[in-house]
């Protein structure tokens, strides 16, 4: 009887995944691919953007679960966000939408994760402060791609 008991505690945070639907889906691959694949889906903000496999970005942030998947598409999501940033501050309104979208998606994703991606999110939010230097288009723009990543992102 122990035995028994045993097998069925030790199977029964598989069963419970296993039945919690999509919040437990794996990260997709396409989230951590590279930085730059980011920035080419951002291209379509403010249109809603998908990676090539269909994920949301605010699905990157919301999958990554694990330590290793919130290093990963940390980093990407970060570097994505810093590259975005360096050409919106040379006055790039373009890069600032697709900025703003990002933060957006993060914002999003972390929504409804107990804090576990505050930090990923406050790396790609942190990409976007001081833009007001660049400019009131700028600025115009990256509130554009905010609120659109907040709503489809």
């Amino acid at each position: 009887m122990r035995r028994r008991l045993v097998a069925v505690l030790a199977l029964a945070p598989i069963a419970l995944a296993a039945g919690c639907g999509a919040e437990d889906r794996p990260l997709d691959g396409a989230c951590t691919a590279s930085a730059r694949a980011i920035e080419r889906a951002l291209e379509r903000a403010p249109a809603p953007v998908t990676l090539g496999t269909g994920t949301r970005l605010s699905d990157c942030v919301a999958r990554a679960r694990d330590d290793a998947d919130l290093q990963n598409a940390g980093a990407v999501l970060s570097r994505a966000a810093d590259d975005l940033s360096a050409r919106a501050r040379r006055g790039d309104a373009r890069a600032a939408v697709g900025l703003g979208y990002l933060v957006g998606a993060a914002r999003r994703g972390s929504a409804h994760t107990a804090g576990i991606h505050a930090e990923l999110r406050r790396r790609v939010e942190s990409a976007a402060a001081f833009l007001d230097e660049a400019g009131a288009g700028v600025v115009r723009a990256l509130r554009r791609g905010v609120r659109a990543g907040e709503a489809t992102g």
